[in-house]
């Protein structure tokens, strides 16, 4: 059963996550800081991101821009990105 933690996203003191979702410093923060209901968030978003940008994510530029938008999304203020429409299939700059 997953810890109780105070979720950095949105303050509550609720079950965090089972296991880190990934290896590294990265993964570990998310283990200990974001509860199961803002990761499940973030899937959520991360596919739409995908699908509407047409990401590949074995491509190093795209993993990164990913990265970059989950940690906006989890730790900071939101998406760094927000989905425009006009360009779809392309990554923003």
């Amino acid at each position: 059963m997953a810890d109780v933690i105070k979720c950095v996203r949105c303050g509550q003191r609720v079950p965090g996550l089972d296991r880190a979702p990934f290896g590294g410093q990265l993964g570990r923060k998310i283990h200990e800081q974001v509860c199961q209901a803002c990761w499940k968030a973030w899937v959520s978003t991360q596919n739409q991101l995908i699908n509407h940008y047409g990401l590949s994510t074995i491509n190093p530029e795209h993993q990164q821009f990913l990265i970059n938008n989950m940690e906006s999304f989890l730790f900071g203020q939101g998406l760094q990105t927000q989905i425009d429409t006009t360009l779809q299939g392309t990554i923003p700059n």
